[in-house]
């Protein structure tokens, strides 16, 4: 069986093809899962692996050397990843988010939003961004997120962009601190998000394809995570990174309106992440249920599974995993369903919610698997232990359940979406 099929109904023929690739690396994911867990170690192999496969180009264009797929492939290849390790799936979903910088730039240009002399420029990153993904399997980080915090905004960019030249070329010089981003030290190149020449807005945004061995650039102390260990999330810091003109997307409202051409939230992408939590819950729930069902009392011979207090248990995970796998069906449904089913500002009211209910009910799955496997698996290197900590990470990843509820009370209630990001003078 296909993994994503425990997640979609059907699959078209291409859909399953592209899917066929995920399972094929399932089983090297799942065997370095344990002991990357246990060193906090993102597995190096895993790169060669998912390249080879031609995954790193899953939502790259086939023109540009990618498979074509779109947003239900890589929710399933994320689903499928996360019953494997949940670390890889989480970093490799970071990486296909990547190619949202070239793929809504490309709809921005169809769309008429930039003028005949921003035209060039934004396909030459576009395709460019897209190139190294597809065609050259290069493992991209994306690097938007900071310490920095605002009442105003959910990510703050204080990093800046100035403008240079470097032995006669032209480029930019970009120096900020980075606090998360998956991948740091394991990715290619770097996709960093900064502020244009001190400017306090998202029009003053820019993108840049940063090289990690470029001068300047070096790796944040790394972090002893509760979950999700393997993921190398310590974010970079940059002084006085010179990065060439053609690397840039600096054109003041570039960014923005890239963004405008999203279905969903910010770029589209996001409901991939929360898959990963999904999928660990499945695996989680598989594990427990394989457990109830083959070990047995010693009185009676029956298998512990068929005990009141663990059949209490049981229905409710059984309730949590389908409640979760609802609503990332139905969120999915509505980011890429054509004609569009609702207008996007309900789309992204939905997602507010949407997310918060997959991961609480994913982590709740992880609770219910404890308490019915005992204290004898709750050793940190078991699979129960182990998916509990990873699931937990869902729970303040991107944002807390709580704060998407206040967000879509807010869009309810004044019709307007918050802030995504905003930039720090």
């Amino acid at each position: 069986m296909i993994v994503a099929t425990r997640l979609f109904d059907s699959l078209t023929e291409a859909e399953e093809a592209r899917a066929r690739r995920v399972d094929s690396v399932l089983p090297a994911l799942a065997l370095a899962a344990e002991e990357a867990d246990r060193i906090a170690e993102f597995p190096m192999a895993h790169v060669t692996t998912l390249a080879e496969a031609g995954l790193m180009g899953l939502v790259v264009p086939e023109r540009f050397g990618g498979l074509g797929g779109g947003l239900r492939d890589l929710v399933g290849a994320t689903f499928a990843m996360g019953t494997a390790c949940p670390s890889t799936a989480l970093s490799y979903f970071f990486h296909c988010s990547s190619a949202s910088r070239g793929l809504l730039a490309l709809e921005a240009l169809e769309a008429g939003l930039f003028d005949a002399d921003e035209r060039g420029t934004v396909a030459a990153f576009a395709e460019r961004v897209l190139e190294l993904m597809g065609r050259d399997r290069v493992w991209m980080a994306n690097f938007a997120s900071e310490s920095v915090k605002s009442s105003s905004a959910n990510i703050l960019i204080s990093t800046t962009a100035e403008p240079t030249t470097l032995a006669g070329e032209k480029g930019w010089v970009l120096n900020g601190v980075k606090s998360f981003g998956c991948a740091t030290g394991v990715a290619g190149r770097y996709l960093v998000t900064a502020s244009l020449g001190g400017g306090v807005t998202a029009d003053s945004l820019a993108v840049f394809i940063v090289d990690p061995k470029s001068p300047g650039v070096r790796e944040r102390s790394r972090w002893d995570a509760i979950g999700m260990r393997a993921t190398a999330t310590h974010g970079i810091v940059l002084n006085d990174v010179f990065v060439p003109a053609i690397d840039s997307l600096a054109i003041p409202g570039a960014f923005v309106r890239m963004m405008q051409m999203s279905r969903g939230s910010f770029v589209g992408s996001q409901v991939a992440g929360t898959a990963v939590y999904l999928g660990a819950a499945c695996a989680v729930y598989d594990w427990t249920m394989k457990h109830l069902t083959s070990t047995t009392f010693s009185d009676t011979g029956a298998p512990i599974g068929s005990a009141p207090f663990q059949q209490q248990l049981i229905g409710e995970m059984r309730m949590h995993l389908d409640t979760a796998t609802l609503w990332l069906r139905r969120q999915v449904d509505l980011e890429t369903s054509e004609p569009p089913i609702l207008p996007k500002p309900d789309v992204v009211r939905q997602w507010r919610l949407a997310k918060g209910t997959v991961v609480d009910s994913a982590f709740a799955v992880g609770v219910c698997a404890m308490k019915a496997c005992g204290t004898s698996n709750t050793g940190n290197s078991g699979v129960v232990a182990r998916g509990l900590r990873d699931l937990s990470m869902g729970l303040v990843q991107a944002f807390p359940a709580e704060k998407g509820r206040l967000e879509a009370a807010s869009l309810l209630v004044s019709g307007a979406e918050s802030t995504q990001f905003g930039a720090k003078a």
